[in-house]
């Protein structure tokens, strides 16, 4: 099974506050993007934005230029529908991150909590890095999350790589400078506990 359709079948079979990464806000996620820019014309990338509700906490915070981008057709088409009319005002990509066709100095900020960590293969981070630096545009910020040292080993049927701060931040490489990191303890919505990191990065 090929990674779009092994995600496909996830959102099809699960309700959006069934799977353990849901948070009814994303709250750490909201303060470090209104940290990193001046204002609401910002461009802002939802990497995996799938059916989290960033979107919707966005849009009511004024923002005007944002991308929604996951692999899963069946999860954009959930967000647009609960968004409704509003759902014009958001950018909506349908496309492997790793290969998506990504216009140059496109954006302010590059969000992604939790796809990450699913990148196994050294190939698919590098292909991933290559995407952030090539679609940010110098002086952006990047935030990423994935699971912890002290988070699962395995998420959706499938392996992660757990990163602690200095690790992620190897990933990226020197002309991404760390601002800072923070770790989040997420509570499941089956009451279990997953350790979460926060990296914010700036584009030198």
């Amino acid at each position: 099974m090929n990674r779009q359709t092994h995600w496909e079948k996830i959102y099809g079979e699960k309700a959006p506050d069934a799977v353990s990464w849901y948070r009814p806000h994303l709250e750490t996620s909201l303060a470090l993007i209104e940290r990193a820019v001046s204002g609401c014309s910002a461009s802002i990338i939802d990497v995996g934005g799938g059916e989290s509700t960033l979107v919707d906490d966005l849009l009511a915070r004024g923002y005007q230029n944002i991308t929604v981008l996951d692999i899963s057709q069946t999860a954009i088409a959930a967000s647009r529908k609960r968004l409704g009319e509003v759902s014009e005002r958001v950018h909506w990509i349908v496309a492997d991150v790793t290969r998506a066709p990504l216009e140059p100095s496109a954006y302010d900020v590059w969000h992604d909590r939790a796809v990450f960590h699913f990148l196994t293969a050294t190939s698919d981070r590098a292909a991933y890095v290559r995407q952030v630096a090539q679609a940010v545009k110098p002086g952006g910020h990047v935030i990423v999350s994935t699971f912890g040292p002290e988070g699962p080993t395995k998420c959706s049927g499938l392996e992660v790589v757990r990163y602690d701060a200095e690790s992620l931040h190897r990933e990226f490489g020197v002309h991404f400078r760390l601002l800072g990191s923070s770790k989040e303890q997420h509570r499941t919505p089956f009451g279990t506990i997953q350790q979460f990191i926060y990296c914010c990065c700036k584009i030198e």
